[in-house]
């Protein structure tokens, strides 16, 4: 029964870790680069506006930095709940 509650709580911590970074994901690349790219127009970022910069650049480095972020947090779950690669 232990087992299948350690079970439990991996996957339920892996599920959270992909929904907060899907979010996140969600909010950037559609949320700064689409809905809020009128309200963010107005800030300057490397010659051009936020809004744009998200919409080009800045949604593909933080899908880039959620990667990394998903492996090193995964490394850590696995290790924590004993599935760790050796």
């Amino acid at each position: 029964m232990a087992d299948n509650s350690s079970n439990n709580a991996y996957w339920a911590a892996n599920v959270r870790i992909i929904k907060i970074s899907l979010v996140i994901w969600a909010l950037v690349s559609f949320g700064f680069g689409i809905l809020l790219r009128p309200m963010l127009s107005g800030i300057a970022v490397g010659g051009t506006d936020l809004g744009f910069w998200f919409a080009q650049q800045g949604s593909i480095l933080v899908f880039l930095a959620l990667i990394f972020f998903y492996a090193w947090r995964m490394n850590k779950l696995d290790a924590e709940h004993g599935v760790g690669e050796e």
